[in-house]
């Protein structure tokens, strides 16, 4: 195998074992959000849970890529 499809594979089963991981502490910090609308800690773990938006989107997207730079790779 590849050392291009290594590396996929392992960005794909890492991130998504990190961010399955984290899922949970988002939740929790979502609840003290919207139990807590007014507290001055809200809005540094509404920060928090954004940045974490953020990271799963950068990194589907390069889980995306990586991908198609696979395919083209392989079968193009």
């Amino acid at each position: 195998m590849d050392l291009l499809l290594w590396i996929t594979i392992s960005f794909i089963v890492i991130g998504f074992v990190i961010l399955a991981s984290m899922k949970k502490g988002m939740e929790n910090k979502l609840a003290f959000i919207t139990a807590n609308e007014e507290s001055e800690e809200s809005s540094v773990k509404t920060k928090s849970i954004i940045w974490w938006i953020y990271s799963a989107t950068a990194w589907g997207i390069v889980s995306m890529g990586l991908i198609v730079w696979n395919f083209h790779t392989y079968f193009g």
